[in-house]
């Protein structure tokens, strides 16, 4: 049995070995393949696989990392199922800074097989806001205010927006949601992972 301190929880090692083995089978890889890449023994992937040795973190990355996945991914013990509930009283709420221009609240957490992530975007209200810049990423994006206005800059375009409209547009070209008033706003926004 393994000895825990105060406030820490053990690894489940059978979990990360599930994970990753599940995350390797998905990418149509062999052990050999992905020991090769992260410069380690077949036989030690073999054993981490089974949950019969715990490995370094350093190692678990780099596992990681060979398999696309993220290392909080492997490590995390909640069970992977094709239901992903998220009582509002686990939710992380207005993460971020509003002074940037936005904070946001995940609705769902990711998971290695969902290509979407459902978040509320709280837009600052207009005095408030800082942020002139737009982003990128490589999510595309659908968007639907839920309250409030705003005006979304889309790739050198300026689109007003209400409660009620909807929008989707490729994250990879610059975008920001611009405040309208002081009132702020409130948008469900999907990111969208695509294979482009």
């Amino acid at each position: 049995m393994i000895s825990v301190r105060k406030g820490r929880v053990p690894l489940d090692l059978h979990n990360i070995g599930r994970k990753i083995k599940q995350a390797r089978l998905g990418n149509k890889k062999t052990q050999q393949q992905i020991a090769d890449e992260c410069g380690i023994s077949k036989s030690l992937l073999s054993k981490i696989e089974n949950g019969q040795t715990a490995s370094a973190v350093a190692t678990l990355s780099k596992i990681s990392d060979a398999l696309g996945v993220s290392l909080s991914w492997v490590l995390d013990n909640h069970p992977e199922t094709d239901l992903m509930l998220l009582p509002k009283s686990e939710r992380q709420l207005k993460v971020g800074d509003e002074n940037m221009g936005y904070s946001f609240e995940l609705l769902a957490n990711r998971t290695k097989f969902s290509n979407i992530e459902p978040t509320i975007v709280h837009v600052t209200p207009k005095d408030a806001n800082l942020r002139h810049e737009p982003y990128t990423h490589s999510q595309d994006e659908f968007i639907y205010i839920l309250d409030g206005a705003i005006e979304l800059f889309y790739d050198n375009e300026k689109h007003k927006m209400e409660k009620g409209d909807t929008a989707y547009f490729k994250g990879k070209k610059t975008h920001l949601f611009v405040p309208v008033d002081n009132k702020g706003a409130k948008v469900l926004t999907i990111f969208i992972d695509t294979d482009e």
